[in-house]
């Protein structure tokens, strides 16, 4: 849910946005894809050209590889493939190739929990201490009041984002260390009294769920979920991923330009945030079991019509922004907010339950109008919101009888927009930079330990001439930070698909000897999980060094 996009990468409460380079290479759809597509008749007229509008889709937003499952009253009307799995390379996405979802798995963490209720397993409104003891959030009262309910909401008072850096990119934190560390996290606003997107609080529903179901959470899903609705291609993590598999590349913009492929990516210290690979025919039938109340095929329950109200009722409202254009006004809601693992919202008065989801190299979006009994789901291999949002709208318009509207040309309007403001950030930063404000200290005072209350250490080094940035528990954030003015640097990652170089300021007290380092995104593109701006790093002295990070 971005950095190169607009919104969050891991968030599902946004539409995403992603920086389109004019480079595109075009592949066709291979006769494998097209088995899956139903006879054009079972479409509404306005859906007659899809397979060429999705194709200009990925074409105006460059992605390699987009899949796409529409369910209409219980049944499957589309499930089809578009492009390449990979850029370069012929293999063919079509209806069952496997794609990270990120953060639609949320709603299979909320309905696992919620399924666990109806078993007496627990409640919803339990206090999150009653299963584990030994939780701790950074704030006493809330520590004590948290519910389970609580965890799925986005309501803890944790800012945009907290903790992302925990495990996002990948880090050797186990999923207990993880929650263990949100005691040191701080709160941002007071408790259930505003939104902000986290992905932490579904670590902690995940060690709920293994705490009181006795499995771990891969199992669960994969037994109480995936096996009854029959999501077979199915998978909890990238590491079930066997070579041969129909799986789709993902696929970045390095340094917001050059669109290569990234390599999968393992979350397996937060699966219940975001680490589900799915196909869309699989996903049709979750769709299906979702518009029917949760029930299966065969008329039983999955969970129960009073478990989904739950699941779709607002537990906190989001404020309603302007679009970012003119082009996208429709898209406006009369009112928006977050029930359990979902977003919640309205689209020319039909009520929309819905989720997007972000990952390195790939982006989705999952939708569903109860009232029409229709559900569209768009996966995609590249970081562009602009092309999920594109396709869905296009097929809601479509089932809600309403007129034809380009909206290719209106999120290229809103791509274009963001990256003038992301220029225009720059260009500030540029005019207000002192070019002749050099470091006070020699470069090697700048090196040391340095740590951080939840996060744990950061080290720099002196290497050939040039300071080196390494986290200690992220493989992927090790940089080379150069000089920008006076005691900043911008640090460079080594990882250029991350798009995500930051600033480094250090503190000097009276003495002249570092006091404390800060870090924030150079880009206002740069995905918001990337919450160096809540680091607080001291310098770790020797006796400091001998307690625990």
């Amino acid at each position: 849910m971005s950095p190169r996009r607009f919104s969050p990468r891991l968030a599902g409460c946004c539409a995403m946005l992603v920086l389109a380079a004019p480079v595109w290479a075009q592949a066709d759809a291979s006769a494998k894809a097209a088995i899956t597509a139903p006879a054009p008749s079972a479409l509404p007229a306005q859906l007659q050209d899809f397979s060429a509008y999705v194709d200009s889709v990925r074409k105006q937003f460059d992605v390699p590889g987009i899949a796409v499952a529409i369910v209409k009253d219980g049944q499957v009307v589309l499930e089809q493939g578009y492009g390449q799995r990979e850029l370069g390379k012929p293999d063919a996405v079509d209806a069952r190739t496997l794609f990270a979802i990120a953060s639609n798995t949320k709603a299979f963490t909320a309905a696992s929990l919620q399924m666990l209720a109806e078993e007496g397993k627990l409640k919803m409104d339990d206090r999150v201490i009653d299963h584990l003891p030994w939780f701790q959030m950074s704030d006493p009262y809330v520590t004590r009041e948290m519910r389970v309910r609580d965890l799925l909401a986005h309501r803890s008072g944790l800012g945009l984002g907290a903790g992302d850096l925990l495990y996002w990119p990948p880090t050797s934190y186990s999923t207990k260390e993880v929650v263990q560390r949100l005691r040191n996290v701080p709160l941002a606003t007071s408790f259930r009294s505003a939104y902000a997107y986290d992905n932490i609080l579904f670590a902690v529903a995940t060690l709920v769920i293994e705490q009181v179901s006795g499995q771990s959470y891969a199992d669960f899903v994969r037994e109480r979920i995936f096996k009854p609705v029959g999501m077979d291609e199915s998978l909890v993590d990238m590491t079930a991923l066997k070579p041969g598999m129909d799986v789709a590349m993902g696929h970045a913009k390095f340094n917001f330009t050059e669109l290569k492929p990234v390599p999968p990516m393992a979350w397996s210290n937060n699966s219940g945030a975001g680490g589900i690979y799915a196909s869309v025919h699989d996903l049709a039938k979750w769709m299906n079991v979702q518009l029917a109340g949760g029930k299966l095929p065969d008329g039983k329950p999955l969970f129960s019509e009073d478990s989904q109200k739950q699941m779709w009722s607002m537990l906190i409202p989001i404020k309603i922004s302007e679009p970012p254009v003119p082009e996208l006004k429709d898209t406006r809601p009369n009112f928006a907010g977050y029930g359990e693992g979902w977003s919640l919202s309205d689209y020319h008065g039909q009520r929309l339950v819905w989720h997007t989801g972000g990952w390195p190299g790939m982006v989705s979006r999952l939708t569903l109008v109860p009232e029409l009994k229709l559900g569209v789901v768009v996966l995609t291999n590249q970081e562009s919101g602009a092309a999920f949002n594109a396709v869905t709208y296009r097929v809601l318009d479509a089932y809600m009888g309403r007129d034809k509207k380009d909206w290719v040309a209106a999120y290229a309007a809103a791509v274009k927009k963001s990256e003038g403001n992301a220029d225009d950030s720059w260009q500030k930063h540029q005019a207000a930079r002192d070019k002749s404000g050099k470091p006070s200290l020699p470069l090697a005072s700048y090196a040391g330990t340095f740590r951080d209350p939840w996060y744990g250490d950061i080290a720099v080094s002196q290497q050939g001439g040039r300071l080196r940035l390494k986290f200690s528990k992220t493989s992927q954030l090790v940089g080379t930070m150069e000089p920008w003015q006076h005691d900043t640097f911008i640090v460079r990652w080594d990882d250029r698909s991350l798009n995500a170089d930051a600033f480094v300021t250090y503190a000097l007290d009276p003495d002249g000897k570092i006091r404390e380092v800060r870090m924030q995104p150079i880009s206002p593109m740069t995905d918001f999980s990337f919450d160096f701006q809540d680091l607080r790093l001291s310098p770790v002295t020797e006796a400091k060094a001998k307690g625990a990070p």
